[in-house]
């Protein structure tokens, strides 16, 4: 399982170290009204926006035991990326592998904590709630040039044993010369090496 989010703007983000557990939070919305003869009353409104929370935290230092991969981010900059999101007016895509969470969010709260027995640590809590396309009849509200990134859903490539970057361009892209453009997009996962993929590492596809 891998936890992810893609930002049209500014790249792929892969959290380091999972989570221990994920909170998604559903409710129903209601107004109470108050009527003569009934008393109080909840009428139905609908669904409140979906929420999904998670807490873990950026190490210092790689450790394989519960790294996702090498070249884990510096901590200090992995929560200024979180927070730059934070303050984003357009959605990201959070995607959690192995699971049906795939949806455009906003980063709606961030929490960071600093332990003095681990220096260099930083530890996080992240609140995301999922985006609506808000429309009036039939117009959107969002202009189609401002209008977040709604493209198909990323595919993800499980890396096997003998593969390479421009066997896969090849195979999925149908383009060898292309194995670039997925370098770029899995820096994070892959590393400093392009030429060293690792079966069962899991690749955003451009």
């Amino acid at each position: 399982m891998d936890f992810i989010i893609i930002d049209p703007t500014g790249g792929t983000f892969h959290f380091p170290v999972n989570p221990e557990e994920v909170l998604i939070r559903r409710e129903k919305q209601y107004e109470t009204a108050t009527i003569l003869s009934l008393g109080e009353i909840d009428l139905l409104q609908g669904e409140r926006v979906k929420e999904i929370a998670f807490s873990s935290f950026f190490p210092k230092v790689y450790d394989p035991s519960y790294c996702r991969y090498l070249d884990i981010p510096d901590p200090q900059l992995a929560m200024n990326k979180l927070t730059a999101m934070l303050m984003k007016k357009q959605p990201v895509r959070l995607i959690i592998t192995d699971t049906i969470i795939n949806a455009l969010v906003h980063v709606s709260a961030h929490d960071s904590t600093f332990k003095g027995g681990e220096p260099g640590d930083v530890y996080f809590d992240v609140t995301f709630r999922t985006w609506r396309n808000i429309k009036v009849g039939s117009v959107a509200v969002v202009q189609a040039s401002s209008r977040p990134d709604t493209k198909p859903v990323p595919k993800l490539y499980i890396v096997k044993a003998g593969d390479t970057l421009t066997a896969i361009a090849k195979r999925e892209m149908g383009n060898s010369a292309k194995w670039r453009v997925i370098y770029d997009n899995n820096k994070a996962v892959i590393g400093r090496n392009p030429d060293l993929i690792r079966p069962g590492q899991k690749l955003v596809m451009p």
